[in-house]
């Protein structure tokens, strides 16, 4: 459910081809810049933490770029792009129609997957990646008082969550992170920075969780575009006729006002 409000580690292991032990030798993880949260995203920065494999496992994370900390929510393209992201998925009914619209308008999307979900259908998994869309980190059970809890939970929400999504898409990389209802902390923000996946907010809800209807949906991007180009819809989580109407809608729309689509900003600062 959506929370109301405005809501890398690249590990380097080397050893020696003339008889040095893997073991003699350190990992280094690099992480992002901090940036100022977004509304929502916690109090003051926590000490860096390692970047490790989830359940504790002191195996590091596969080497990945070095990403920011700060909630991103401008668009890779700059301009006048903006970025649609779809949470909560996947859902073997609803995924399969928001894949068909995005293709039919050639937009692509940043799908935030729940890890036991990805389990279930690493097909719709891999068809996302097929087809040209990005991966995006939405936790294990989208518990959104995550920010109440321990750095071990949040930790272990955010990397189970990452192995699920990347075994079902074949290893291709989850590149984000969003927490469930914005609950971001500075230990969360960093845990998936340091994993390399860049903290993702939103500019525009559309409040299709709570099945308002296609036309309020719709009119929620029409009247909120001027916040910013991250823009949210759902394809899980329960019945998402609506927002898929209000998708088909959109996209259109979008392009009549002379918006382009493009990816949310990764490595780059974000700007307000």
């Amino acid at each position: 459910m959506r929370r109301m409000g405005k809501y890398t580690a690249h590990v380097a292991v080397l050893a020696s081809a003339v008889g040095i032990s893997l073991a003699a030798w350190g990992a280094t993880a690099l992480v992002g810049e901090e940036e100022p949260a977004a509304p929502g995203a916690g109090g003051a920065a926590a000490p860096k933490l390692p970047a490790q494999r989830a359940g504790g496992a002191d195996k590091p994370a596969r080497p990945t770029i070095r990403v920011p900390e700060g909630i991103a929510h401008a668009a890779e393209a700059g301009g006048r792009a903006v970025n649609i992201t779809i949470d909560d998925g996947p859902d073997p009914r609803w995924t399969p129609k928001m894949l068909d619209i995005l293709k039919e308008h050639d937009v692509k999307a940043v799908f935030c997957m729940i890890g036991p979900q990805a389990q279930r259908h690493p097909d719709l998994v891999k068809r996302v990646v097929a087809e040209g869309h990005r991966l995006c980190d939405h936790t294990m059970t989208h518990d959104t008082t995550m920010d109440r809890k321990s750095v071990a939970y949040q930790k272990q929400q955010i990397l189970d969550a990452r192995k699920l999504i990347e075994e079902a898409a074949g290893g291709a990389e989850v590149q984000y992170y969003r927490a469930p209802g914005g609950a971001f902390t500075p230990d969360s923000r960093k845990v998936a920075a340091a994993a390399g996946m860049r903290p993702l907010g939103w500019n525009v809800d559309t409040k299709d969780f709570e099945r308002p209807g296609a036309a309020a949906i719709v009119a929620t991007v029409k009247d909120e575009l001027s916040n910013g180009p991250t823009i949210l819809f759902h394809d899980g989580g329960g019945d998402r006729s609506q927002s898929v109407t209000a998708l088909r809608e959109v996209l259109p729309w979008l392009k009549e006002q002379g918006r382009t689509f493009s990816f949310p900003v990764r490595t780059a600062p974000d700007t307000p």
